[in-house]
């Protein structure tokens, strides 16, 4: 259901403009960046703080903390652990916060498309 130029035939139906010009679109919106964006710069943050301190902090990097394994290794490894965290922490604010209005817009959209779909 796509035309010449490759759009999707719904795309342009008056349902999507009046979807998104409503109250639930804008909350949604405002939910998912209200979880995105301040978790997007702290990991990036802490992620800076780990090269800058692998390149210029070598001393306290090479800290032996218990045999071989000193801060450097131990960062690296919170690095990987911070990303399962904060992906898991994303999948239950999503879950609880942003697909519950998710799905009533759906509906909306559902009802009027297959709304039309029926013969007079």
């Amino acid at each position: 259901m796509t035309d010449a130029h490759g759009v999707h035939r719904r795309s342009q139906h008056p349902i999507y403009q009046e979807l998104h010009d409503s109250a639930e679109f804008a909350d949604l919106r405002r939910r998912y960046r209200s979880f995105v964006i301040p978790w997007t710069v702290a990991f990036l943050a802490w992620y800076l703080l780990y090269v800058i301190m692998s390149n210029w902090a070598n001393d306290f990097m090479n800290t032996k903390l218990v045999g071989h394994i000193n801060v450097a290794l131990v960062f690296g490894l919170l690095q990987f652990a911070s990303t399962f965290l904060i992906a898991w922490l994303y999948a239950r604010h999503m879950n609880r916060n942003v697909d519950p209005v998710a799905r009533q817009l759906e509906a909306r959209y559902d009802a009027v498309i297959e709304g039309e779909g029926r013969p007079a």
